[in-house]
């Protein structure tokens, strides 16, 4: 058995800056990260510049997983907010938050973001124009590095860290122990001993959470799930918009359901993407920095708000089983102009080539009422109406709408002030905790509990 101090099982967005933080500070703790994906250097999808486009279901994802976790192939835009992206301002108070979140920008700014714009919507002509149409615009700064750059950024902190943190990439960690003090971590080819535990998996680590939390009887909540579809249409009819506040966090209260809709991940002059989450392949955007690299299109997802009561708890897997449903009928996603679903025809290979907006993603062209629940879609097409009340040209016949896209909410798995479980010496951090769901926060956790324990180990 090989001891260390720390451990921390996964190496996405809060791993990152954990090691980070407790590299920079002063203190004795041997660390260990362990990752089941690839390293940074390693993570290419093996479709990326083939003909072949469709996702074929690697058992490792390098989308999802790896160093760097699903952020790093994303397309780095970091919203510095509280009123979305999680929860993190309810466990250290608004004013720490945020103050982890700017120090998060500062380090992101000293490895090589600086030249990328902080926009802000706080003062926005664009909320008041929303709010004339019932549509209200979230306030944030947004700091977007394009997954270029946010590539680069990240293999800067890799060398920052790397003497001073181990680190053992696609290791799956299969089983963890309590012991009377500390805990006993086992992979496929090794077992470890540590004292203090970090979980910090991500969100494609979130059934894995759930089962560690079940073991040990630690409370979870799992009652939201965001399906919904990721729209493109030329960046022209959004440029208005995109190029004061670039990321527009809008939402919407639907007439007919009184159910929240919003717009979600924009990526100005960027492509649509596919990522496998668990066997499951969905839709997501990435956009660039490199002028080079932009295309003629704008995409953003267009999210349904779900959540249950009881009984149901599992909320994960009904986004699943849309999801699963239109692999089904499309092996992978489905693609459909936005005239063809109104007046309730499936868009054919033969009305996509006579499409005007030209998709960046090969999909196959189809029905997306025969995947999406009745419900979500109407709240879908109702946001689009009113969206085009502020971008007019949304709501165009050739308009491309893409399914599904769900937002998947790691089970919020009960921690205290310090992000720790009962579990003394467990910790768990970013997306996998079910606390944060953005870069910025799940980025800022780590950084917290980095100078907890670094602390600890003076």
């Amino acid at each position: 058995m090989i001891k260390y101090d720390v451990i921390i099982i996964g190496a996405g967005a809060s791993g990152v800056f954990m090691s980070y933080e407790m590299t920079k500070l002063k203190n004795n703790a041997k660390v260990l990260m362990i990752e089941k994906g690839n390293a940074l250097s390693e993570r290419v999808c093996p479709i990326d510049g083939k003909k072949i486009k469709e996702c074929i279901s690697c058992k490792t994802c390098n989308i999802m997983n790896g160093y760097g976790g699903a952020g790093t192939l994303s397309d780095g835009k970091y919203n510095i907010t509280t009123q979305f992206g999680g929860d993190l301002h309810r466990y250290l108070g608004e004013d720490m938050a945020n103050e982890l979140m700017y120090y998060v920008d500062e380090i992101l700014c000293q490895m090589g973001g600086s030249d990328a714009k902080l926009y802000s919507t706080t003062n926005s002509n664009l909320k008041t124009v929303a709010l004339r149409h019932d549509l209200h615009l979230l306030d944030a700064k947004v700091r977007h590095l394009g997954t270029d750059r946010n590539i680069k950024i990240l293999s800067k902190i890799y060398d920052y860290i790397k003497d001073r943190i181990d680190m053992i990439f696609n290791a799956e960690v299969k089983d963890i122990q309590n012991l009377e003090k500390g805990f006993c971590v086992i992979t496929e080819n090794e077992t470890y001993y540590c004292e203090d535990l970090v979980l910090a998996t991500g969100r494609s680590g979130s059934k894995w959470i759930s089962q560690i939390c079940n073991k040990f009887g630690i409370e979870t909540e799992s009652n939201r799930v965001d399906i919904g579809v990721r729209v493109e249409l030329p960046a022209a009819i959004f440029e208005h918009i995109t190029s004061e506040v670039y990321e527009s966090k809008i939402v919407y209260k639907t007439e007919k359901y009184n159910d929240m809709v919003r717009t979600f991940c924009m990526n100005p002059y960027g492509e649509v993407v596919t990522e496998n989450t668990n066997g499951i392949i969905t839709v997501n955007g990435h956009s660039y920095s490199d002028p080079k690299l932009r295309t003629e299109n704008t995409n953003f997802a267009l999210l349904v708000s779900n959540k249950f009561t009881e009984p149901f708890k599992d909320s994960n897997e009904y986004g699943e089983s849309i999801a699963r449903l239109s692999n089904m009928l499309g092996g992978g996603v489905l693609l459909q102009r936005f005239g063809d679903l109104v007046k309730g025809r499936r868009s054919s290979q033969r009305r996509m080539e006579k499409c005007f907006t030209r998709p960046t993603l090969k999909a196959v062209p189809g029905d997306l009422s025969l995947v999406i629940p009745k419900r979500q879609l109407d709240n879908i097409i109702e946001m689009i109406y009113a969206l085009d009340k502020i971008a007019p040209g949304i709501a165009n016949e050739d308009t491309l709408l893409y399914g599904v896209e769900v937002k998947f909410y790691n089970s919020k798995v009960e921690v205290n002030d310090d992000l720790q479980t009962n579990l003394k010496g467990m910790y768990v951090l970013g997306d996998g905790s079910g606390v944060t769901h953005s870069l910025s926060q799940a980025s800022a956790s780590g950084v917290y509990v980095g100078r907890i324990l670094a602390e600890k180990y003076q």
